[in-house]
């Protein structure tokens, strides 16, 4: 970039540079990695931000900070570690190296268990949106009735009184009431906008949640920001960087500790004895890729991110068995375990806990069809 010609460095210029730099050397996602480092840089939050500065130079830092990313993109760096985050369902986490990036297919495996505990644990329901007034509508509301006025007075002059009166039967009484439907007039009268998020449905209750290998802490975090006041959480891993970044990330989404208690620690030891057999589910994603496949597994992934929160053993399934056995001690009479886990290995994770004496066992699919998650209930 420093031999080119002496032209301003505009974003549209950075872009369209970075982007046939990482083409010719075969980087992944070329265009959507300068992307990134190009928001990282300007700070910009929005892709179209991007093109609609199209034409402005880059400050002197902002080149520099880019000039930094593209040289670690290029050696393989995953662009959450270079950028210090990523999105994760509605939140904005926290990444950097040594804990594991979110993926989309933990979005999905949150999505799954708030279904659950929305169906069977917290009644929660989503608010219904408060209808916004906007400044035209009372024009619009105007003229809708003056033309259902005017319809009603052609009826009037091509009809008797008796005619009319029979086929005005059953209908409203004042061009107000003929605005709306009565499904419309429902709308209007019983909308609920101002349920507040937090309140669960009576006579349901809080749900209780146990996440294992917390990583960044994404999972909790997403499951009580998008339930506040429903769901309360304890999340543990073994690695104190993850800890350290997962509370981090707690304090960034302003989620107190008393609803997402972070804990160091193997696995469901730092359960404390009084809430053994407390808790509505346990849910992980566990490391689960089979030793025999970390090989063949993306540079990017397996010579940056942590080994520890990758290799699940020979099957991929070393931590997982250690979850089922778990289980009972840690969950609730008929709570659930919900784990992502290796494509191939579903169907032996199954048959485990069914062996283990678990019922409604269940493979789930992830965004691509592929099998991703079992969910299996203790006895």
């Amino acid at each position: 970039m420093a031999d080119a010609v002496q032209e301003p460095w505009t974003i549209g210029r950075c872009l369209n540079w970075t982007t046939d730099y990482f083409e010719r050397l075969g980087v992944p996602q070329p265009r959507l990695s300068a992307e990134w480092l190009l928001m990282d840089a300007t700070g910009f939050d929005q892709k179209i931000q991007l093109l609609m500065k199209h034409d402005l130079p880059l400050e002197k830092d902002e080149l520099a900070r880019i000039r930094h990313g593209i040289e670690r993109r290029v050696e393989g760096e995953p662009l959450q570690y270079i950028t210090g985050d990523t999105q994760f369902r509605k939140l904005n986490i926290l990444c950097e190296p040594g804990v594991l990036i979110p993926r989309p297919e933990t979005e999905l495996l949150v999505e799954y268990v708030l279904e659950y505990l929305d169906r069977n644990v917290t009644g929660w329901v989503k608010p219904r949106p408060e209808r916004v007034s906007l400044p035209w509508n009372a024009e619009v509301e105007a003229l809708r009735q003056a033309e259902e006025a005017a319809r009603a007075a052609l009826g009037h002059a091509e009809a008797g009184d008796d005619e009319e009166a029979a086929s005005h039967e059953g209908e409203p009484a004042s061009p107000e009431d003929a605005a709306a439907s009565p499904e419309e007039r429902v709308d209007v009268d019983e909308g609920d906008a101002s349920q507040p998020e937090a309140e669960c449905g009576a006579p349901h209750r809080q749900a209780r949640v146990i996440e294992i290998g917390c990583g960044t802490g994404c999972i909790s975090l997403s499951l009580a920001a998008e339930r506040p006041g429903c769901v309360s959480c304890v999340a543990t891993d073994i690695s104190p960087a993850a800890i350290d970044l997962a509370q981090r990330n707690r304090a960034r989404c302003g989620i107190s500790p008393e609803v997402v208690d972070l804990r160091l620690g193997d696995l469901t030891g730092p359960v404390r004895p009084e809430e053994r057999a407390s808790f509505d589910v346990l849910v992980s994603n566990p490391p689960y890729i089979p030793t025999s496949v970390l090989e063949a597994i993306p540079h990017e992934v397996r010579d940056f991110e942590p080994l520890l929160a990758l290799d699940g053993g020979e099957d991929g399934l070393a931590i997982f068995r250690r979850l089922v056995s778990a289980a009972p001690y840690t969950l609730k009479q008929d709570g659930l375990l919900a784990c992502e886990l290796h494509e191939d290995a579903l169907e032996e994770a199954a048959n485990i806990c069914i062996n283990a004496g678990m019922h409604d066992v269940e493979i789930l699919q992830d965004l691509t069809g592929r099998p991703r998650y079992v969910f299996a209930h203790t006895g």
